[in-house]
């Protein structure tokens, strides 16, 4: 029993679907799948390093260069810090402030400095904290929300070693693979307090806000004070401490700042926060020389437009006002002050008797 004509027999179309399949795999792409089957289109497979293109990590790239794919659209979405100029200033009295205050928190000589500010998002800071290291909670009751203060290793050590007497001139002594001690935390707690009280400080000209000191942990899964895909703006500062030291960053969620945004958003011209007092000055000294319209209305009189009509050159208009009468003298359409009306030489003369003073209503 022969197979009719239109069909073909089973081991030619396993074969033919065995070609398509090695066509697929070895990705010779729709020439493969034309050559083992004329009438049916066949799916490209991407190999691994199409795909790590298409999602940006291709390992040729530099660190410094650009993403693409994938990568570059989840960043996008991201804040970035340069569009809250009025933070670097806040930062920068920070740096001032404690560079002060440590000094005379520790008793020796402390340089503090900022090496950078970054915007990422909560769950990559947490992830890339490197451990041992003390994280504070802090809280911003004004704002009603939460910041973290990463103390890290080194500079646990060396805080210690300074407040306890250590040597100068030696570097602190590290002893890894143990939990802090209570005096430990003890005395790092005690620099938290210091540092937020200056950074309460920075922020005051700006808004006043008082950054209270919630808790102290060491694991990072323990502070977490925001989702892992929310913005946050890390303030990396570094202490030295001659021949100790070490970092220490600041984590300030955008939900935190939100409050003031709008105050951070501004430019500003030196230490004033936007405040220029010789251009407030100049421009208060030429407001006083603006020449100013006055009217002086005698009465009011209220005529329909037939009256108006109907008035010729000798037609009187009666006043409802006598020589005693006080003049309207105004600004525009608003009142400003009372007077009677006079003669002075050849010009008519208005003594102003009193003040007009409107209160502004609650609606206004």
């Amino acid at each position: 029993m022969t197979a009719p004509a239109d069909e073909k027999p089973a081991g030619d179309e396993q074969d033919d679907l065995a070609a398509e399949w090695e066509a697929m795999v070895s990705g010779d792409g729709a020439a493969g799948g034309a050559a083992a089957r004329p009438g049916r289109e066949t799916t490209r497979v991407l190999n691994q390093d199409e795909i790590d293109s298409l999602l940006g990590f291709d390992d040729e790239q530099d660190e410094g260069a650009e993403k693409s794919g994938i990568q570059a659209i989840l960043n996008s979405a991201l804040v970035s810090y340069e569009r809250l100029p009025m933070l670097e200033v806040v930062f920068d009295r920070l740096v001032r402030m404690m560079s002060t205050s440590l000094r005379n928190f520790t008793s020796d000589n402390v340089e503090v400095s900022l090496d950078n500010i970054t915007s990422l998002r909560f769950g990559d800071y947490l992830n890339s904290i490197p451990l041992p290291a003390m994280l504070a909670v802090f809280k911003a009751e004004e704002w009603d929300n939460f910041g973290l203060l990463t103390v890290d290793s080194a500079l646990i050590y060396s805080t210690v070693d300074v407040l306890l007497g250590g040597r100068r001139g030696t570097a602190a002594m590290r002893i890894e693979g143990r939990p802090y001690t209570t005096i430990e935390r003890n005395l790092v707690e005690r620099m938290v307090h210091v540092v937020l009280a200056d950074l309460s400080a920075a922020f005051d000209p700006l808004s006043p806000v008082t950054f209270r000191f919630e808790r102290l942990e060491t694991n990072p899964r323990f502070a977490t004070i925001s989702r892992p895909s929310n913005a946050a703006i890390v303030a990396k500062l570094r202490i030295d401490m001659e021949d100790r030291g070490g970092r220490l960053e600041l984590m300030i969620p955008y939900a935190t700042l939100e409050p003031v945004r709008e105050l951070l958003l501004q430019m500003f011209m030196g230490e004033k926060f936007g405040r220029d007092s010789i251009w407030e000055t100049h421009l208060a000294e030429e407001l006083w020389k603006t020449d100013v319209d006055l009217t002086a209305v005698l009465d009011q009189q209220t005529m329909t437009l037939g009256e108006i009509f109907n008035l010729k050159v000798g037609s009187q208009i009666p006043l409802n006002a006598t020589p005693q009468s006080l003049v309207d003298v105004r600004c525009g359409d608003i009142s400003m002050f009372k007077g009677n009306m006079g003669r002075r030489g050849d010009n008519i003369a208005v003594r102003i008797v009193e003040k007009i003073i409107k209160e502004r209503s609650n609606g206004s």
